[in-house]
């Protein structure tokens, strides 16, 4: 669903960028190609060779980056009679539904699927008959993973149906140059306490700095960043915890679209939509001050903004601790080689190994025991001033709410920020007009 991202070294630890893109188109494909998730169990990609080895294949989306950090070569090597096969979908809006008809289909999985962390409330509660219980495998402790990053993956009976790989605890990154004009800190930590506790103060902190903006700039990039990032600090957003629909009555939804749209009104948005083009060249231009960044979006920042924004990037803590992103490892029943892949699921996503794919592809754990490990606690990144990454990310980890998630949950989120905030902030559309029409969209698509 994206591509490897290079950041760098982060000064004690080197931690090379992984993205995997996180919008994700509104409707689903119509129809499901062959092969979108080749190489499976039932299609004899999962079989003993030539060679006596047992394959195991993988199914994922995007970039996970297993195989680029060595970690599929690491296995092998230490289980000599196994071969891996990473069978990688570029965009999760293909991968899903490929996976939700193979599924129906009740063949062509592959030995291991991944699931995105927006889908992981319909996979648990729809076909949680269809994967082992995770939480069951051998060497499987509870206590390594973040108790809401467990929870989301728990299905109604109580499996588990997939052990969490990586999570996006979020920060705020920011151009230290332009708030100096501006006449705000540039320490980190002082930073951090401008906003401390609120989104609102996020929003205060840019009308100051609009009364003194250096000719070209805005505070943020978009008001959508804004919202998502609000949002997501709640412990309900879209769906109660009985899992009906409440994104209407959301006490979250209407907050975070009320500061959205007094970041618009007050006119200190770039008026960008993220992973466009023109985001891209913002961060060449350096034409706003700040975004809502996620660990996996360092890398991005660094490659977008290149080396005339070297050293002018800085990282802070959030307002409030909130998640963006994330997914799961699944094992489906029934598979030719069920047990090997279960074996591989576990190893895959141990603390060990989310530590070292955090130092090498900058993939943040969800593993809370990881945090303990140098790789995560001794974390910096040059790029961004020797921000200490490990430190700000793991606290804003533990910080997280356990949010409830609904099947539609990525579909509501996307039409509010790319219908709704994006025609009051592009189009010139009242807020009223903008929800509306986010609203409409929401209610053809989902149902109540």
């Amino acid at each position: 669903m994206g591509t490897t991202r290079e950041t760098g070294t982060t000064g004690k630890r080197t931690v090379r960028g992984t993205h995997r893109t996180r919008p994700l188109a509104l409707g689903l494909a119509a129809v499901l190609g062959a092969g979108l998730l080749s190489g499976c169990a039932d299609d004899g990609g999962s079989s003993a060779g030539a060679d006596g080895k047992t394959t195991l294949s993988v199914g994922v989306f995007g970039v996970f980056g297993y195989k680029q950090a060595g970690l599929y070569d690491e296995y092998e090597k230490l289980h000599p009679g196994i071969r891996i096969q990473e069978n990688s979908t570029e965009r999760n809006e293909d991968y899903y539904p490929a996976l939700l008809n193979h599924l129906s289909a009740n063949s062509g999985l592959s030995d291991i699927q991944a699931v995105e962390v927006d889908n992981i409330a319909e996979v648990s509660r729809l076909h949680a008959d269809k994967f082992v219980d995770m939480a069951k495998a051998g060497g499987v402790d509870k206590s390594d993973w973040l108790t809401w990053k467990w929870d989301q993956a728990k299905a109604p009976g109580g499996q588990v149906v997939g052990l969490g790989t990586d999570i996006g605890p979020m920060g705020v990154c920011y151009r230290k140059d332009l708030f100096e004009k501006a006449g705000l800190p540039t320490d980190r930590e002082e930073v951090g306490m401008l906003w401390r506790g609120d989104w609102s103060k996020y929003v205060e902190t840019g009308e100051k700095y609009m009364k003194k903006a250096p000719k070209g700039t805005a505070f943020m990039d978009g008001a959508a960043g804004l919202y998502n990032g609000a949002v997501a600090s709640y412990p309900v957003k879209y769906y109660s915890a009985d899992g009906k629909l409440v994104y209407k009555k959301s006490k979250a939804v209407r907050e975070s679209w009320d500061l959205a749209m007094r970041a618009v009104d007050s006119k200190m948005t770039g008026r960008l939509k993220q992973f466009d083009k023109e985001w891209d060249q913002a961060y060449a231009n350096g034409t706003f001050a700040t975004v809502v960044c996620p660990p996996w979006m360092l890398g991005y920042i660094k490659e977008k903004a290149g080396d005339k924004g070297a050293g002018k990037w800085d990282v802070a803590a959030a307002p409030k601790p909130a998640n963006w992103g994330g997914s799961f490892l699944t094992v489906p029943k029934g598979g030719k080689h069920e047990k090997e892949a279960l074996k591989l699921a576990t190893w895959l996503t141990a603390p060990e190994q989310q530590a070292k794919l955090f130092q090498k592809q900058a993939s943040f754990p969800s593993a809370q025991t990881a945090y303990k490990l140098p790789e995560v606690k001794d974390a910096e990144h040059a790029y961004f001033d020797k921000a200490p990454i490990g430190k700000i990310f793991s606290q804003a980890a533990e910080g997280i709410p356990t949010t409830p998630l609904g099947p539609k949950d990525q579909i509501i989120k996307t039409t509010i920020s790319d219908i709704g905030i994006l025609q009051v902030e592009q189009q010139g559309k009242s807020p009223e007009e903008g929800w509306n029409a986010a609203v409409k969209k929401i209610d053809d698509v989902v149902e109540d």
